[in-house]
């Protein structure tokens, strides 16, 4: 690999909070980033990004950064209604796409992003941070390797407090609510650990009477080899944690999701012995997103979360909320 092709050439679609904050000055210590382009439809609104965080190039535009030659990859943490379409208009544009969660807004939409990766040749991504965190790939590893023995449940709960009717997460037509917003990493965690799609799933969703977006959602979801079970809400009590119990032992992990990028976290191992805290260093899991997803561009090699992943995990939420209206089972297919 030459000097020149050991960054990836990023752009950003819009001045999302997510990307400002979190994702974007994490990305630029990424050794195979570089954070080039950054776009809004308000160009101020794109130069004042640019300046605080020294992207060189603003534009005013989605169309204009994606005309960019010399951007190979976008970030698009838009709106979850426009993540397919401006999916899809990046990747006709020639650039390689890592799409915040969830991917779309049904599976159905999901599966037409196969057609259009397969037709451009662009690698597209959804951005599940969480499984470039160390603390995920030592948990998959013990799960492997049966240090608890055959896994059977998985427990998680992740919760917080919005109320704001004007918030993007609390606006039904963009696909606001909890089970998109945070229930989705409890799925996905699930299907992480069993290595394995789950068969049905029953749920209850409780929606708020004005918004009427999911404000607490709770799932229990059938696996070949056992259950998982979750609660998520956006009008609870802020909480993460997700524990993995087995025919031998237990793990948990402590702060799955939101992992702080200013202190180590840490992993709880049960094996029968008495409780064990495994540490890990201080990381950025978005970072390592970047660089993990650049890297893979780079060697053309499969991206971390891949279009299929997210139709999977997409199932089973297009079932939960069948399961919400029917009151009963509902198939994951």
């Amino acid at each position: 690999m030459s000097d020149m092709e050991k960054k990836l050439r990023w752009g950003v679609l819009s001045t999302a909070a997510i990307g400002l904050k979190k994702v974007l000055p994490a990305m630029q210590l990424g050794e195979y980033v570089s954070v080039d382009a950054i776009a809004s439809r308000n160009l101020m609104k794109a130069e004042e990004a640019a300046a605080v965080l020294g992207i060189p190039r603003a534009y005013g535009s989605y169309e204009e950064l994606l005309a960019d030659p010399d951007i190979d990859a976008v970030y698009n943490p838009l709106p979850n209604d426009l993540h397919v379409p401006w999916t899809i208009k990046a990747a006709e544009a020639g650039k390689h796409v890592l799409c915040e969660k969830p991917l779309a807004l049904t599976a159905a939409e999901a599966e037409s992003l196969l057609e259009v990766r397969a037709r451009t040749g662009v690698q597209i991504g959804e951005a599940f941070m969480v499984d470039c965190h160390p603390q995920w790939l030592r948990t998959q590893a013990l799960l492997r390797e049966g240090d608890i023995g055959d896994l059977r449940a998985v427990y998680g709960h992740f919760s917080y407090t919005n109320v704001n009717p004007d918030n993007i997460r609390n606006k039904i037509e963009q696909g606001g609510g909890g089970l998109m917003d945070i229930g989705c990493y409890l799925i996905h965690a699930a299907r992480y650990a069993f290595a394995a799609e789950p068969l049905r799933v029953v749920a209850l969703v409780e929606r708020d009477p004005t918004m009427k977006t999911d404000r607490l959602t709770s799932a229990l979801m059938e696996f070949s080899g056992g259950q998982a079970i979750f609660t998520c809400s956006t009008q609870l009590v802020p909480y993460q944690r997700v524990q993995f119990l087995g025919t031998k032992g237990r793990i948990e992990i402590e702060i799955p999701f939101n992992a702080p990028p200013d202190r180590p976290t840490r992993l709880i191992v049960d094996t029968g012995a008495g409780p064990i805290e495994e540490t890990f260093r201080i990381c950025d899991q978005y970072t390592l997103q970047g660089d993990a997803f650049s890297k893979a561009v780079l060697e053309n090699t499969e991206v971390p979360v891949t279009v299929e992943n997210a139709i999977a995990n997409m199932k089973v939420i297009d079932a939960i909320f069948r399961s919400a209206e029917t009151s009963q089972w509902e198939k994951v297919s």
